[in-house]
């Protein structure tokens, strides 16, 4: 196997072929996926190596202080042969990996081979192909977390082992000095912790950085704007707590901690910076120094990092293991965010060339992943399953009127763009409301007519009387609620999206092969609008593949939106990208193949290529930082030497042999939903087919969690469809 390595003597990088590593009692061999470079430790010891042996011992006279005993109880000659030794030797760089077990060791239950876990320690979890991993050093990684940003998991678990040292509180406030990858953590931990944070750094960008990640000032520390933004926040006593996450020979960052802590205050040391205490300021203000060690308690014990002792939870909450259990809790459930962290992705075998970019400055970096060969082999090709729509369909109902309709959730979307077009139709009767809180059913029952409010689901799901079940609830609650009357038997209107993930895509048709009932739509209204329709039948048929554009200037949300809590309720695109990938694909008559993704910094905006089977493509942009009087969706297809337009469902246009453009239609854009609820009616009451066949529902869901895939694997990705 192949392990980056450095001589510390000679300073030489190297990727070397090394033999694997025994799979001992006790642990677990681990293939790495993705591993983290500390861009703080690693490259200090990098530049550590460079430097000549005066230079050396300049920066490490705790060694020398060694050596000097050395030479008093060995002799020089002796002791100068075991450390020449000892530089000239080759050793390990690294400490934070994620990968997938591939062997387990004896006296090993909570893991098997397969599983994904994130692993931690010096000489364990080094820059390397396999490393064995002892017990205490390893957790598995979450459902849905990315490789990618599971290998964060150690550094995390030294942030998050500071901030614990800094005892926060609620409503505190708190200044963090150095905002490079320690800095950025301790950053984004303390603002999930609901403490004001104002950070230090002398990198305007770094200072952006924090801001945008939860920071409420930042500015460099030589000026006044730090002192400024602290005086303000705390009415002038100062900060509760300073975290030293700085690196380098400034005693500026001590002597800072002291003049903005408050009387009495914490400042907390977790990097590597000099600490020249000015004894009156720390004195005065009787502050409390605090040491950070490492990961957590453990950090350094054999018995429990070799030999997997755990410390009983009742005498020690927070070990090693459970630091880095809590980080990696808290990156799946979207509390913390990595991803604007990563400036740069390299192959394995890039790894020397990697560090010589960063060591020289070429290369500006907060965090840097090494990607391995496996990995990138399989990320060459990832594939997001189509699962086939096996069903026995049930017999087709007889026309009936009028359709009775039950409403599972009655909130803005509900109440504002579908039931004011049902409570207009003919033939429509609103049955059954449900949902979570007795008054909001009791609102939607006196608005919008409904005959029955209820919170009882399972009184509606029994209620033969009811023909159809519209679930217009959170995301997270979709595939569930859609699989559980789809089993009761009704026909099923689901707000997109129908599902988060892969298992609840096929829980969802599980559920219509068993009961033999297909009869689903999804709320993809886009295809139905009326003036996309007409500029469809306008631009005619095509005979060459397609070039689509679309672009959605979907604008920032309101802070305390749910649709932010990716943790529960998944990302913003995943609930409403749908609309889009349908109507591209609608437009284009097929379903994608393959999706590409990229996202600028802290996935703000997506760029998303989908290729069809004859070689046309879509491109949907998806952007959050546009203007906001810029128009919200615009589309051009392109092909066979005709080009259409769509305009915000305001106008639109083709450009052909015979140019066509549509009048422009009033303020309140039409974007088909009363066109879709009119074809779903139709099809409840006389049970013909559903709007949109169950496979293309299928594969546009498919499609939609592909993209979430590509971001976190950064290669395209194929949509397998089943046999």
């Amino acid at each position: 196997m192949k392990q980056v390595v450095q001589n510390y003597k000679s300073g030489e990088l190297a990727v070397l072929d090394v033999p694997v590593p025994g799979c001992k009692p006790g642990g677990v061999l681990v293939r790495t996926a993705y591993s983290l470079i500390s861009t703080g430790t690693e490259l200090m010891k990098v530049s550590e190596a460079g430097m000549s042996m005066l230079g050396k011992a300049r920066s490490r006279p705790d060694q020398v202080a060694k050596v000097m005993q050395s030479v008093a109880t060995n002799g020089v000659p002796a002791t100068y042969r075991k450390v020449m030794g000892k530089l000239d030797s080759y050793t390990p760089l690294g400490y934070s990996l994620c990968g997938v077990v591939e062997q387990v060791g004896a006296g090993i239950d909570d893991v098997k081979v397969g599983d994904l876990v994130s692993c931690a320690g010096n000489e364990h979890a080094l820059h390397a192909e396999l490393n064995w991993v002892p017990k205490n050093l390893y957790v598995p990684v979450p459902d849905g977390l990315a490789p990618r940003h599971a290998a964060f998991g150690t550094v995390g678990s030294i942030a998050m082992q500071g901030v614990r040292q800094g005892e926060p509180q609620l409503g505190e406030a708190a200044l963090v000095i150095g905002l490079g990858l320690i800095g950025q953590l301790v950053v984004q931990l303390l603002s999930a912790a609901g403490v004001r944070v104002v950070g230090a750094d002398p990198d305007p960008v770094r200072c952006e950085l924090a801001e945008r990640l939860g920071a409420a000032a930042c500015g460099d520390p030589a000026s006044a704007a730090v002192e400024a933004a602290v005086a303000e926040l705390t009415d002038g006593h100062g900060v509760d707590q300073v975290y030293l996450a700085a690196g380098g020979g400034t005693n500026q960052p001590v002597e800072l901690a002291a003049r903005l802590c408050r009387d009495r205050g914490r400042v907390v040391d977790i990097g590597k910076c000099r600490l020249d205490l000015p004894w009156n300021a720390y004195y005065e203000k009787e502050l409390d120094v605090r040491f950070s060690r490492s990961y957590g308690p453990g950090r350094y014990d054999p018995e429990y990092e070799l030999e997997g002792r755990d410390y009983p939870i009742g005498y020690v909450r927070w070990t090693e293991r459970r630091n880095l259990a809590c980080f990696l809790d808290l990156l799946a459930r979207g509390r913390v965010d990595v991803e604007p962290l990563v400036s740069h992705v390299a192959d394995f075998d890039d790894a020397v060339e990697t560090y010589r970019r960063l060591k020289e400055g070429e290369l500006k970096a907060v965090a840097v992943l090494f990607r391995y060969p496996e990995h990138t082999a399989e990320a060459a090709a990832p594939a997001v399953a189509v699962p086939a729509v096996n069903v026995q369909r049930n017999p087709t109902r007889a026309a009936k009127t009028p359709v009775r309709l039950a409403f599972v959730g009655a909130g803005n979307y509900a109440t504002s763009m579908l039931l004011p077009h049902l409570t207009q139709r003919d033939g429509v009767e609103l049955s059954t409301v449900v949902t979570t809180t007795a008054l909001s059913a009791a609102n939607a029952q006196r608005k919008f007519g409904f005959a029955e409010a209820t919170t009882d689901l399972d009184a509606v799901l029994g209620d033969k009387s009811i023909d159809a079940v519209f679930v217009v609830t959170r995301h997270s609650s979709h595939a569930e609620l859609t699989r559980q009357a789809l089993l009761a038997g009704k026909t099923v209107f689901v707000e997109k999206p129908l599902a988060l993930t892969e298992d609840e895509l096929a829980g969802v048709l599980a559920a219509v092969e068993e009961s033999g009932n297909d009869r689903l739509q999804v709320g993809f209204n886009r295809r139905f609008a009326p003036l996309l329709q007409e500029a469809r039948e306008r631009f005619g048929a095509r005979s060459g593949p397609a070039s689509l554009r679309y672009l959605v200037n979907a604008g920032r949300l309101q802070h305390g939106s749910w649709y932010l809590q990716q943790g529960t309720e998944g990302s913003r695109f995943a609930g409403e990208g749908g609309h889009f990938i349908d109507t591209a694909s609608w437009l284009l008559g097929s379903d994608p193949v393959s999706v590409y993704s990229v996202a600028t910094s802290g996935n703000e905006d997506l760029q998303i290529v989908l290729r069809y089977p004859d070689e046309s493509t879509a491109t949907i942009s998806y952007v959050t930082t546009g203007a906001a009087g810029f128009p919200k969706e615009t589309l051009d297809l392109v092909a066979d030497g005709k080009v259409l337009r769509l305009d915000d469902f305001v106008r639109a246009s083709v450009y052909g042999p015979k140019k066509w453009v549509s009048s422009r239609l009033p303020k309140a854009r039409d974007k088909g939903q009363n066109a879709e609820l009119a074809a779903f009616t139709k099809a409840v009451r006389t049970g013909g087919p559903m709007p949109v066949p169950l496979e293309s529902l299928v594969a546009t869901t498919a499609a939609t969690l592909a993209v979430q895939a590509g971001l976190a694997g950064g290669a395209p990705v194929t949509l397998a469809r089943a046999r």
